[in-house]
């Protein structure tokens, strides 16, 4: 029961992410991977929230291992920062590596505490 819970959980994860990050990147004219950066800080404020209330364990399966883990992407976090520095642009794939560290660490600290103070 829990593989298929979280199947269904990145079921919609997935296509949210690679939509999500289609949608931001058609509106910007930039090289830095804004969309990725969106959905691995969102992916880690719903995750710090759902570790911060008291779930049981199929919905922690299905929200936090499928649906943010097929949300949120390390793969392409660590591919773009290495894309960016590759093309010279060291400066900026810096400036992505640490800042989606620090927001992705910030924003699941900030869902963590919202789960406390709503539940």
């Amino acid at each position: 029961m829990t593989l298929l819970l979280v199947a269904l959980g990145a079921a919609v994860g997935a296509p949210l992410r690679y939509l999500t990050d289609r949608y931001v990147q058609s509106r910007h004219d930039s090289r830095f991977p804004w969309g990725t950066v969106i959905v691995n800080v969102a992916g880690s404020l719903v995750l710090g929230f759902v570790v911060g209330l008291p779930v049981p364990a199929a919905l922690a399966a299905l929200l936090g291992t499928g649906f943010c883990g097929a949300l949120t992407t390390y793969s392409t976090f660590g591919y773009e920062t290495f894309g960016l520095a590759r093309t010279g642009q060291r400066f900026l794939a810096l400036a992505y590596a640490l800042g989606s560290v620090l927001a992705g660490l910030g924003a699941a600290s900030l869902g963590f505490l919202a789960a406390h103070v709503v539940a």
